[in-house]
This record gives structure tokens, C-alpha cells and sequence, in this order.
């Protein structure tokens, strides 16, 4: 139940609405496999992502959207 759940509060709760209809596939191509690289500098631990400063505000939007309890 959970591998259905979690992408449909994804996709209800945070992602734009144009990705209501996505599937699954989509999903994993558009949101989870963006190639990065965890980097060692300074004594600071970085990632740094392969993709546009757009597409990373929209993904710190859509976290801050999520009901996350710790």
C-alpha cells in the first residue's frame, strides 16, 4: 500500500497540476533520477545537481508543501 500512497500524496499535496495524471514511470524520471554529486569541501558536505536553478526552486517549493513531521 505504501509504494501507492506516497505518489499519490506526492502528486495531490506538492507537485504542480499537470502532474496529477503522471504515472508512476514519469514521476521517477521527472522528479527521483536527477543525476547529482555529493561532494567533499571545506569540511562541508555538498550536493550538487545536474539541472537548472528553476527546477530545483520548484522542488524546494514542493517540499515546503508536504506535511513532513519529524
Amino acid at each position: 500500500m505504501i509504494a501507492h500512497n506516497v505518489p499519490t500524496a506526492l502528486k495531490r499535496l506538492a507537485l504542480p497540476a499537470e502532474m496529477t495524471t503522471a504515472r508512476p514511470k514519469r514521476l521517477r524520471f521527472l522528479v527521483f533520477n536527477e543525476p547529482g554529486r555529493l561532494v567533499h569541501h571545506a569540511r562541508k558536505l555538498a550536493l550538487r545537481l545536474a539541472t537548472s536553478a528553476q527546477r530545483i526552486v520548484d522542488w524546494l517549493e514542493a517540499a515546503s508543501l508536504l506535511p513532513i513531521r519529524a
